[in-house]
């Protein structure tokens, strides 16, 4: 179905208001594909009749609408040079810091469905599988977060169908850290006892959440306005431990959004530390 201007207007005005997601214009055909199906199984005729509902709704219709507005694409072991920074300078640091502090806490706060952070709890149960006297596994947590609840849904389940596991898996781990189930490959409860998922608007206050040593918050802030994009790098910053990273995407920077952050980088890859 085919959005007006003054659609597209209060559609997009509405999600930004609501998810903090930014859909610039150019993008109407967006709008159309993610949301006709709604429209019609909400018996409304045009994408107007849909902002009233919306803008009517507490929470079913709203929660469905952006849940369709987001993008999940994700993959394991995302970006080569990122994860060889993981797997030979990130996570044996932590390992290192694990050995003398109470807990070493992880935040994948976009996580889509799940792959960065069971990648990033393989990572772990292997370096730990490697060194002399390993501190315990129970050491670790890691928090996955994402806006869109279907995608936390799938996470949490830790089911791959073969097309989702073929995108970046390693042979190696998924022999090691896999089960074969029918046509799912399942997570293995090493690897999903470290994770703890849940539903989270990065647009609200991160204090619930408490310190983290490792912030990933990778190619997600590209979708929101430059004013959000400052307000949640300086609650990433307030959320990092002194001696703490941040991990976002190769294509991002938090240069000119705070200066709160000096860049480390890791064998080819950037990461960031709080200064």
């Amino acid at each position: 179905m085919a959005i007006t201007q003054e659609e597209f207007d209060a559609i997009r005005h509405f999600i930004n208001e609501h998810s903090g997601i930014q859909i610039n214009p150019g993008k109407e055909y967006l709008i159309e594909n993610r949301l006709t199906v709604l429209l019609v199984q909400n018996g409304c005729e045009n994408f107007l009749q849909l902002h009233a509902k919306l803008k009517a709704d507490t929470g079913p219709l709203r929660t469905k609408v952006i849940d369709a507005m987001t993008t999940n694409e994700t993959l394991w072991f995302r970006d080569d040079s990122f994860a060889s920074a993981l797997s030979d300078h990130v996570v044996p640091a932590l390992v290192k810091k694990a050995r003398t502090a109470p807990q070493v806490r992880i935040w994948s706060a976009a996580c889509s469905t799940g792959q960065e952070p069971y990648s990033i709890s393989m990572l772990i149960n292997e370096e730990l599988s490697k060194v002399d006297a390993p501190p315990p596994i129970s050491k670790f947590s890691i928090l996955a977060t994402d806006l869109s609840p279907s995608a936390i849904v799938l996470a949490s389940s830790g089911r791959y169908s073969q097309l989702a596991i073929s995108r970046g898996m390693r042979p190696e781990f998924l022999e090691r850290y896999f089960k074969k189930n029918g046509m799912v490959y399942e997570v293995a409860p090493e690897v999903r006892n470290l994770v703890k998922f849940q539903q989270f608007n990065l647009m609200s206050p991160f204090k619930e959440h408490g310190i983290f040593d490792f912030v990933l918050c990778r190619n997600v802030l590209i979708y929101f306005s430059d004013e959000l994009k400052r307000q949640i790098y300086g609650k990433i910053h307030d959320s990092l431990q002194k001696d703490g990273l941040l991990a976002i995407g190769a294509s991002e920077s938090p240069r000119g959004y705070t200066n709160g952050f000096q860049q480390v980088m890791m064998g080819s890859a950037a990461l960031y530390r709080p200064t």
